[in-house]
């Protein structure tokens, strides 16, 4: 047995997998679509394993966010779409054409001048590029290219960056944080009137504008929001704990009494 495996043993692997004779039967069984499902948990476990700081982990999510891409890559060799060797390619030119600074030639072992440049214009720079690239694709329009796939928080962020690229944009957060309030009054009026369908695309606007609020804060509102969740689970778990030495469930006491629980579970988590 070898002592180091290597990225052309992995796709050895996956080619075993997916052999018609000898091949795993679930393997055999998966499409690009099936296995899409898989590749979004593994990107949030990749997500989970830096936010925790847990990198013995992270080796170990990564490895599983990898083997998604051979999968994939196996698939597409299957149908004679795409391989390995062809993903890389595509992605090394593709990064090369986006870092000219750093390639100027070009060609990423040309030469390499140390062209000075700060921050914001890599950044200019690459979302030049990046519209050329999708014009040339047919993605007309500042908001061309967003994938409607994305997590819905995610996407409204892109969309709401898009558009500050061309100057549609708060010029500070006290307009963002305002147009919280009055989405958060218009809800509460159609919350009022009894129309759902009214409420939910209020709900909507609130959000896109809390999205707005943590852009102008430099904050992912992804990130927040999953910490917010842990945060949640973890209060209401040692509210659980404190019923269970009690013999209690919470659907056994008065919310007034969650309450006060969860309130102690608050302070005593609070730094």
């Amino acid at each position: 047995m070898k002592q180091r495996y290597s990225v052309e043993d992995l796709q050895y692997l996956m080619s075993r997998l997916r052999d018609p004779e000898s091949g795993c039967p679930w393997d055999l069984k998966q499409t690009f679509a099936s296995i899409v499902p898989s590749t979004i948990e593994e990107a949030y476990e990749v997500a989970e394993a830096i936010e925790r700081e847990d990198f013995a982990h992270l080796r170990e999510e990564l490895g599983d966010l990898l083997f998604q891409v051979i999968f994939y890559a196996q698939l597409g060799c299957e149908r004679q779409h795409f391989d390995f060797p062809g993903i890389v390619d595509t992605l090394v030119r593709k990064l090369v054409r986006r870092h000219p600074h750093v390639f100027p030639s070009g060609d990423l072992y040309g030469d390499n001048p140390n062209v000075a440049i700060d921050e914001q214009q890599v950044k200019a720079n690459w979302e030049t590029i990046k519209a050329a690239e999708r014009e040339s694709k047919g993605e007309s329009g500042t908001l061309g290219g967003v994938a409607a796939g994305l997590p819905a928080l995610t996407r409204a962020l892109k969309l709401q960056k898009r558009a500050a690229q061309v100057g549609f944009d708060w010029p500070a957060i006290d307009g963002v944080l305002e147009k919280v309030e009055e989405e958060l009054r218009e809800l509460r009026e159609a919350i009022a009137s009894g129309d759902t369908a009214h409420a939910r695309e209020e709900l909507g606007d609130l959000l896109f504008s809390c999205v707005n609020v943590a852009r102008h804060l430099s904050v992912d509102p992804e990130t927040a929001l999953r910490q917010c969740n842990r945060k949640f689970e973890q209060r209401f778990g040692a509210v659980e704990t404190v019923l269970a030495e009690r013999n209690q469930r919470p659907s056994d006491v008065s919310l007034e009494e969650l309450d006060q629980l969860w309130e102690m579970a608050k302070n005593a988590m609070t730094p």
